[in-house]
């Protein structure tokens, strides 16, 4: 039994597992939900028992910090949670970049005809004066309102979910409709749909991210082939855009995950330490 916000779980605490319990923190993002089910089966494979547990950002970092959760591969830095960085960046350990590559921004249809974030106050009609996000609190939210504040946009930022802003932006490609949508890659939208960055010529939004694995403080020393498994674990965009299009063809979380996982066992084993 994990004890999320309470005292920090440790191995004489499992239950009568092989090894040992491990508890992973991930955000409700597309690609967080599957990098959080690919690490559950692989950390299964090592043969240890998984708890994989959503929770905000702030929530997130806050729960490792006080060692209520063992580790997130969900730490997308250096600039979409560099709030949560700040504050609780000194009582975590960093374990490595787990993706590179990543990028967060306003994301529009191809067809739109505006290729910047300082076009938008003139054509504010064609998007009905919103801009749809996800999660209140998220790091590309919280971005996106410090862009509506530095570019003095004449725009409603409407809250919703990672889902939600996955199903406007499909009902409005359909009709053809603009829409402007805080996203990010990598993300299965991209491989559906043809869709482009507006361009942020202030660096709002920050330049190329990586996602990062976080531990808590003593997890090495505690549970070091947990550990080990954090070190070595690492994987591109295309991988992670595998699982997450799979998911949104209709697959249960879980499946995507292990049908990658079954599709690359030499990688797999190269995580657990097997190679």
């Amino acid at each position: 039994m994990f004890c999320l916000l309470s005292a920090g779980c440790t191995d004489t605490q499992a239950t009568e597992s092989a090894k040992g319990e491990v508890s992973i923190g991930y955000v409700t993002w597309d690609s967080e939900i599957a990098s959080a089910n690919v690490l559950k089966q692989v950390f299964e494979k090592a043969g240890y028992d998984v708890e994989i547990v959503a929770v905000d950002a702030g929530l997130l970092y806050q729960a490792i910090a006080k060692d209520d959760l063992d580790c997130t591969v969900s730490a997308w830095l250096p600039a979409t949670q560099a709030n949560y960085w700040e504050q609780f960046g000194d009582d975590v350990d960093h374990v490595r970049k787990n993706l590179e590559g990543a990028k967060i921004g306003l994301v529009v249809p191809s067809y739109v005809t505006i290729d910047s974030i300082e076009e938008l106050n003139g054509v504010r009609d064609k998007f009905d004066g919103t801009i749809i996000g996800i999660e209140p609190g998220s790091g590309v939210v919280q971005n996106t309102e410090e862009a509506i504040t530095e570019y003095g946009l004449e725009y409603e930022l409407l809250a919703s979910s990672s889902a939600g802003m996955a199903a406007e932006l499909r009902s409005a490609i359909q009709n053809e409709e603009w829409i402007a949508v805080t996203g990010w890659n990598p993300h299965w939208k991209f491989a559906r749909w043809d869709l482009k960055y507006l361009d942020d010529p202030k660096g709002v939004y920050g330049g190329e991210e990586y996602i990062g694995t976080l531990a808590r403080q003593g997890l090495a020393e505690e549970k070091p082939g947990v550990y080990g498994i954090l070190e070595r674990f690492h994987w591109t965009p295309a991988d992670m855009e595998s699982v997450m299009l799979t998911i949104e063809n209709g697959e249960s979380d879980e499946d995507a995950a292990k049908a990658w996982v079954d599709a690359h066992p030499d990688q797999v084993a190269e995580w657990i330490g097997e190679n």
